[in-house]
């Protein structure tokens, strides 16, 4: 029997430099662009907030 995960990642772009990077969905502490240093998550306890666009989410 499989599970599926709650948890995935996204696929976000920084609206500051257009950088595209790979997050945790459920991170549990801020995460900021690696190019720029713009704050693309923030954690809310649970699932991340979301501070930028969202180009995909991976399975």
């Amino acid at each position: 029997m499989k599970r599926n995960p709650d948890s995935k990642f996204i696929k976000v772009r920084c609206a500051k430099c257009k950088n595209e990077q790979i997050i945790f969905g459920k991170s549990a502490s801020k995460v900021e662009c690696l190019v720029c240093g713009k704050l693309l998550t923030e954690s809310s306890g649970g699932k991340t907030v979301v501070k930028t666009r969202i180009l995909e989410v991976l399975e």
